[in-house]
């Protein structure tokens, strides 16, 4: 993905997750916006780009971040949303153990208070090490936290899978959070 296509995914994850009034967009409430408000929209506030180039951009996302509907008419983030919004996820049997990467100065915090949403819908975990550790490292020295999904899904905890495979949750209590040592 070019320098610039970064810029305009980085802008969209913003626009479609978290401030839409900012590009001038209104979000359903599943979080879809119709294509061509978007790209009508976003070429006002400085991002001109057209509907090959967002399919691109869309395509070639390492994340997978965003979807298209069946006709590609309507675009949504597939999570990570701090606005509201209902994605439709059902729950899901998650694998025994999930990851999540998180930063070594936020241990102490996730110690005592757990895993928590903050202003997201859910707390996101991988079922892939390299991915938690890239998230992680995101936020300095990046730390893996083992997650016991099995046994949290056992206790009634709902977890959801999105449409690019990233878990969510509502949140994970400490003690079934497994710290390095």
């Amino acid at each position: 993905m070019s320098k610039d296509d970064k810029q305009i995914s980085k802008y969209l994850s913003y626009i479609l997750r978290h401030k839409p009034d900012d590009a001038g967009v209104v979000l359903d409430d599943a979080g879809w916006v119709p294509v061509d408000e978007l790209l009508s929209k976003i070429d006002k506030n400085g991002y001109s780009i057209w509907f090959d180039r967002l399919c691109h951009i869309v395509g070639s996302n390492d994340k997978k971040r965003f979807e298209f509907n069946d006709d590609k008419s309507m675009i949504r983030a597939s999570q990570g949303h701090s606005v509201k919004v209902d994605l439709g996820y059902s729950p899901a049997e998650p694998p025994e153990i999930l990851y999540h990467g998180t930063a070594l100065k936020n241990l102490d915090l996730i110690r005592a208070k757990g895993l928590v949403k903050g202003n997201r819908h859910h707390v996101h975990l991988s079922h892939d090490k390299d991915t938690a550790l890239a998230v992680g490292q995101r936020y300095g020295k990046p730390v893996l936290l083992e997650i016991l999904a099995g046994t949290m899904q056992k206790d009634d905890f709902a977890f959801y899978i999105s449409t690019n495979n990233v878990w969510l949750t509502e949140s994970v209590p400490v003690e079934y959070i497994q710290f390095p040592e």
